[in-house]
C-alpha cells in the first residue's frame, strides 16, 4: 500500500503560498535538489530565484537577468544543485552558478538556430541537453572549469521540439514534439554516437497532436506524456531499460490513456515519490492522479479548478516533500501546493 492508498479520507490541494515578482508569464519551474530554493522563468526575460526562510515562507533571494534578450522559456538545476541552466527564445542557453550571494552567468551555449524550448541535465550532471524549435536535440558534456562542448546533434524530429528529459538513472534521453511523437535516444557504442532507439506514438496508440511534456516515475520504469490532444499517456517498460535502450531495442509500450478530465491543452506533468502524477493545462486547472488498486489502470484522485487565473505551463512536485507541488502560470504567478487528507 501507497502512502497516497493509506489517506483514507478525501485529499485537498491547499494553496500555502502565491510567489509574485515576475511581469509576465511564468514559462518554468525547477526545484534545487536540495529542496529549499525553487528557480522560476519567465517572458520577463528573467529568471528568479525563491529561497525558503526559516519561518516557512518563500521569498526572492535573487533576479538572474540582462543576459538573455528574449523569453526564458525553461530552467533546470544540475543534480549536484550548484548550477543551473536557463533556455531562451533567443536560441541561447546560460550556465548559472552562485557565488557568494549573487548567481553569475559562467558559460553561454550557442549554436541552435532559433528558440531553445527545453534543457535537461543527465543523472551524473556531466550531460546536459537542449532542444529547440528548429527540430534538434543537443547534448553538450560538462568540461573543466564550466565549459561545455556539444558531443552530439540528433535530428529526427519533424517539428519543433516541445521537452528533453532524461531517464533517472540512465544516460537515455526522451524528447517529445509537436510531430506528435516521443523519441528514445541512447548513445550507441559501436559507432560511438547517439541514435534513435525508439520513436512512440506512431501507431493509434499514441498522442494525435503535439506532444507538450513527459515525466518519468522514481524507478524509471515508467514514462507519463500529455499532448495538445486533451490526453495524459502512461507508458511502461517490462524489461530492463538498460539492456534495450543500449541494445537499441528499447520495450516501452502504452499502457493507459487519461482522457476527458482536461478540456484544453495539457501543458505539463510530473510524477512524485509517492507516485502522484500532476498535470497543469490551458483550463487553469491541475489534476492528480494515482494508480488504482486494478493495476495497471490510473484514476483521477483531486482535480484543482481555478487553480490560477491562466493556463497552467508548469507543475514540479519538491524532490524533499514528497506533497509539495510548485505551478507556475500564464498569470505571473507560482503557487506553492499541499497535498494533505480532509479530517
Amino acid at each position: 500500500m501507497s502512502k497516497i492508498d493509506s489517506m483514507r479520507g478525501n485529499l485537498t490541494l491547499r494553496e500555502i503560498q502565491k510567489l509574485e515578482g515576475h511581469t509576465d508569464r511564468v514559462w518554468s519551474i525547477s526545484w534545487n535538489p536540495s529542496g529549499s530554493m525553487l528557480a522560476s522563468c519567465s517572458g520577463d526575460k528573467t529568471a528568479r530565484i525563491w529561497q525558503q526562510q526559516p519561518s516557512g515562507s518563500w521569498n526572492c533571494m535573487a533576479i538572474l537577468e540582462d543576459t538573455h534578450t528574449r523569453t526564458i522559456r525553461s530552467c533546470s538545476w544540475s543534480p549536484c544543485g550548484k548550477l543551473l541552466a536557463t533556455a531562451s527564445f533567443d536560441a541561447t542557453t546560460a550556465i548559472w552558478q552562485q557565488v557568494g550571494g549573487d548567481f553569475e552567468c559562467v558559460s553561454t551555449l550557442e549554436g541552435h538556430e532559433n528558440e531553445v524550448k527545453s534543457i535537461a541535465w543527465n543523472p551524473s550532471g556531466s550531460l546536459l541537453a537542449t532542444c529547440s524549435r528548429d527540430r534538434s536535440v543537443w547534448i553538450w558534456e560538462l568540461q573543466p572549469g564550466n565549459e561545455f562542448e556539444c558531443v552530439a546533434v540528433l535530428q529526427g524530429h519533424t517539428q519543433d521540439v516541445k521537452m528533453v528529459q532524461w531517464h533517472p538513472d540512465l544516460d537515455v534521453l526522451v524528447s517529445v514534439s509537436y510531430d506528435n511523437s516521443i523519441k528514445v535516444w541512447a548513445e550507441d557504442g559501436d559507432i560511438d554516437d547517439w541514435r534513435c532507439v525508439l520513436t512512440l506514438g506512431e501507431d493509434s496508440s499514441g498522442h494525435s497532436s503535439t506532444v507538450w511534456a513527459l515525466s518519468f516515475n522514481p524507478d524509471g520504469d515508467r514514462m507519463v506524456t500529455c499532448s495538445d490532444d486533451l490526453t495524459v499517456k502512461i507508458w511502461d517498460t517490462s524489461s530492463n531499460p538498460s539492456q534495450n535502450a543500449g541494445g537499441g531495442n528499447a520495450s516501452w509500450f502504452h499502457l493507459s490513456t487519461l482522457s476527458g478530465y482536461h478540456n484544453r491543452t495539457v501543458f505539463s506533468v510530473d510524477w512524485s515519490r509517492d507516485g502522484v502524477i500532476a498535470s497543469g493545462a490551458a483550463d487553469d486547472a491541475i489534476c492528480l492522479f494515482h494508480e488504482d488498486d486494478n493495476a495497471p489502470s490510473y484514476r483521477l484522485i483531486l482535480k484543482k479548478e481555478n487553480a490560477h487565473d491562466m493556463d497552467v505551463n508548469s507543475v514540479q512536485w519538491s524532490p524533499k516533500e514528497p506533497r509539495i507541488l510548485a505551478s507556475a502560470s500564464d498569470d505571473g504567478t507560482i503557487k506553492l501546493w499541499q497535498l494533505s487528507e480532509i479530517c
